[in-house]
């Protein structure tokens, strides 16, 4: 069994035991294969729409004993799975927020019978939240964690209403709350970054600048 990253690491621990599950770019497979091993599900698609990493999983599931219980397919995005397959959890991680946004989009009819999302952006956050927000989804849970130099927010999300503010969009309704020292250092970061780029923005260029203020008005809002 390969090592499996923190990251993965957190994002299985919010996957229902006994669930069916579709993992959306699977790359080696290895959360279905790691889940499967800490008997957490019934049965995985591991998807993957490039045919090297699909060539690359199939080879992980077929040397494990859990080929029997983990389907590779090479497909795009959520249509990977079928009714039959009755899938009740889709984890989507290590992608762009804006192409998990489009993949829940062109997939919607997939989810019906989908109790929960694992989303896990590696930038974008905000707009996987405002497709949620705007598609009849809680955010149920959320974490933030650094791994490698990288900073990285799961959310997670099941069927239902809720309104949220920008502020909250921006910087995640659960992360808001906990404010955690990865969290404050993340933002701090990205203040410092913008406050860069605004000293670079010429004085008439007033929209421009408007917007970067903008933004670095909510994060110091935040942090206070």
């Amino acid at each position: 069994m390969e090592i499996v990253s923190e990251r993965l690491k957190k994002i299985a621990s919010f996957v229902p035991t006994g669930t069916r599950l579709l993992d959306v770019g699977s790359d080696h497979a290895y959360l279905p294969l790691y889940l499967m091993a800490q008997d957490q599900i019934s049965f995985a698609i591991a998807g993957e729409v490039v045919d090297g990493p699909y060539q690359s999983a199939r080879r992980h599931v077929a040397d494990s004993a859990y080929h029997h219980a983990i389907d590779v397919r090479l497909a795009d995005g959520l249509s990977a799975m079928t009714e039959e397959d009755n899938i009740q959890t889709v984890v989507i991680a290590g992608m762009g927020g804006r192409l998990i946004a489009r993949i829940l989009e062109d997939g919607q009819n997939n989810l019906e019978s989908v109790e929960r999302l694992i989303l896990q952006p590696n930038n974008s956050e905000d707009e996987v939240r405002a497709w949620l927000n705007s598609h009849g989804y809680a955010l149920v849970a959320e974490q933030i964690l650094s791994e490698n130099g990288k900073v990285y927010e799961i959310l997670v999300a099941e069927p239902g209403e809720q309104t949220l503010s920008d502020l909250e969009l921006r910087f995640g309704p659960f992360l808001l709350q906990e404010k955690s020292d990865i969290f404050r250092a993340r933002w701090r970061k990205e203040d410092e970054k913008l406050s860069q780029i605004l000293a670079n923005i010429p004085p008439e260029k007033s929209g421009e600048r408007q917007f970067i203020i903008k933004q670095i008005d909510a994060i110091k809002e935040v942090l206070t």
